[in-house]
């Protein structure tokens, strides 16, 4: 026998081989950046297709740009269905499993949003597409952060749990800013007329070419719980387990989350359009303003992972929940017509938020057993962001139709101060190991 042919003999099979944990990680983050552009598209694009898709109100300009929002909420609701059976399935299957099927049904998504009709030719038909757009988007996103927060951290060594974690917002960024930068290159090349008729398309059109790129880099990952597929076929666990054997753990995801998404969803996707309905803000500014305070955000992520990991998870929960609690609203009131005013009141947000968001993945599987972990992390989590990301764009926008826009800013404190109770009461888990 040849030296090759021991060498062949010898080498381990795929299924058993140590995975490459640089692999690991780009096998979620890209494919993890392309599902949330997919995603993001959609906020950024609002305030030209909206007049398309929805007629507008008697008297009420705002009234399409509501109902958009609506529908941007419409599609949050899904994403606690999705974080439970994309979660069961990444637990009873494999995260692989649930990664490919989740960019599968983002890519759809995107590609039907890119197709919805205008209501002017279709009527109601037109709105129709659209929610049920974005209900497949909702689905798979939620399934996403589920199956990717599971396999990131899983996939980390010992002491890294908090910088891998970190890389679940560091794609997530780039999604969204990838998102931003197209809307904003779009919104510099055509004109106002062409973006509301067709240029908010070629975004969509764009994310669904992206979802197959993510598909294939995703074929390269291995599976980080090969057990739950090979050995423990006959003791899978069942749709609603983490949630009947783990209630605790389940509302503390939820504690957790609260302060954290609504912080997340007001600065990092909801303040352009803030300061545009709010200040008289220039759409084309505020999109660029959104792109620079992006890529701050997402070179700040694993500076957050790595000093969680020193100094643990706590300290940096306790001092993003407080600063928000007590800077939100000077921090909002801040916001006017000026493009520096706009740029370091987002930054500053950012600087506040990568507390929440640098160890938030971590955070999370540390709570449950890998037996459950991602269907236990994914329905309390897509659920609270759901009820509270999803809807800070229309709560928003309400508040301004309604004559009380200054009351927005003390809703987000709110939230944040509720977390910070949460947060004292949360055990050190840096240095503990992941529950097997």
């Amino acid at each position: 026998m040849s030296n090759a042919e021991h060498l062949a003999k010898d080498r381990p099979p795929d299924s058993v081989r140590p995975p490459s944990r640089l692999r690991q990680l780009a096998a979620a983050s890209i494919g993890n950046a392309v599902e949330w552009y997919d995603w993001y598209a959609y906020s950024f694009l609002a305030v030209y297709f909206a007049e398309q898709v929805f007629p507008k109100g008697a008297g009420n300009s705002l009234v399409p740009l509501l109902s958009t929002f609506a529908v941007f909420a419409v599609g949050f609701f899904m994403r606690p269905v999705g974080g439970l059976l994309m979660g069961a399935i990444a637990d009873r299957h494999g995260r692989r499993t649930a990664l490919t099927l989740t960019i599968l049904l983002m890519g759809g998504g995107s590609l039907l949003v890119a197709l919805t009709p205008t209501y002017t030719a279709t009527g109601i038909l037109a709105p129709l597409v659209l929610v049920l757009a974005r209900l497949v988007q909702g689905l798979s996103v939620g399934g996403e952060f589920a199956a990717s927060t599971t396999f990131l951290v899983e996939s980390a060594g010992p002491g890294r749990r908090g910088l891998f974690s970190s890389f679940q917002y560091v794609s997530t960024t780039a999604g969204q800013l990838l998102a931003s930068a197209t809307a904003a290159l779009l919104a510099a090349l055509l004109t106002e007329q062409q973006m509301g008729q067709w240029g908010w398309r070629v975004a969509f059109l764009i994310g669904a070419l992206l979802s197959l790129l993510g598909l294939w880099i995703r074929r390269g990952a291995q599976e980080t719980l090969p057990q739950a597929v090979e050995q423990r076929a006959a003791d899978r666990p069942g749709l609603f387990e983490a949630l009947r054997r783990h209630p605790r753990q389940s509302l503390l995801i939820c504690g957790i989350t609260a302060g954290g998404t609504i912080a997340y969803y007001t600065w990092t996707t909801y303040l352009p359009t803030y300061a545009q309905v709010n200040a008289g803000f220039d759409k084309g500014e505020a999109l660029t303003v959104g792109t620079l305070s992006l890529i701050f955000f997402a070179l700040l992520q694993p500076l957050g992972g790595l000093l969680s990991d020193r100094v643990g998870r706590k300290p940096l929960l306790l001092g993003f929940s407080l600063g928000f609690a007590v800077l939100a609203v000077p921090l909002l009131h801040l916001v006017t017509d000026s493009f520096v005013s706009l740029l370091l009141v987002q930054c500053a947000g950012m600087v506040l938020l990568t507390g929440y968001t640098s160890v938030a993945a971590a955070v999370n599987a540390e709570v449950f057993p890998a037996r459950v972990r991602a269907a236990g992390i994914g329905f309390p989590y897509s659920l609270t962001v759901a009820l509270f990301g999803g809807t800070a764009p229309y709560v928003g926008t309400w508040f301004k139709q309604a004559g009380h826009a200054g009351l927005f800013p003390w809703y987000v404190a709110a939230l944040c101060l509720v977390s910070f109770l949460v947060y004292l009461t949360l055990p050190e888990t840096a240095r503990q190991e992941l529950e097997k």
